[in-house]
């Protein structure tokens, strides 16, 4: 029905900078909200921003306030999640998911297969 799938991650140093795209794709599909998300070796997935697509209201953990901005391309069907002031906490696999409608069904929701963020100090 939809997919997302991921760019972007790779190898920083600490506060450097990285940006990640997210691209949804599918057919006859509204989304609602995308969000990205993490999971650092040995720990629980945990939020780190989201954002919604009819108004563009956007929610951020507060580990990452101030440093991350979460953005999108409603045309395009594309979120960004640029990171600045990276720090080694901020390794993890990032992930992107979407909430959407799918003809009678309501809030489903996709993941991506992740990417890895991995910040040097």
């Amino acid at each position: 029905q939809v997919q997302v799938a991921e760019s972007g991650g790779g190898s920083v140093q600490f506060g450097g900078s990285l940006r990640l795209s997210c691209a949804a794709s599918g057919t006859t599909f509204v989304i609602k909200s995308m969000g990205w998300y993490r999971q650092a070796p040995d720990k629980e997935r945990e939020r780190v921003a989201t954002i919604t697509t009819d108004r563009g209201d956007t929610n951020y953990a507060e580990a990452v306030k101030g440093r991350f901005t979460i953005s999108r391309d409603g045309a395009k069907n594309v979120v960004y999640l640029q990171m600045d002031k990276l720090k080694p906490e901020d390794t993890a696999v990032y992930y992107c998911m979407a909430v959407y409608d799918f003809g009678h069904l309501r809030n489903l929701d996709t993941w991506g297969q992740g990417t890895l963020v991995t910040v040097s100090s």
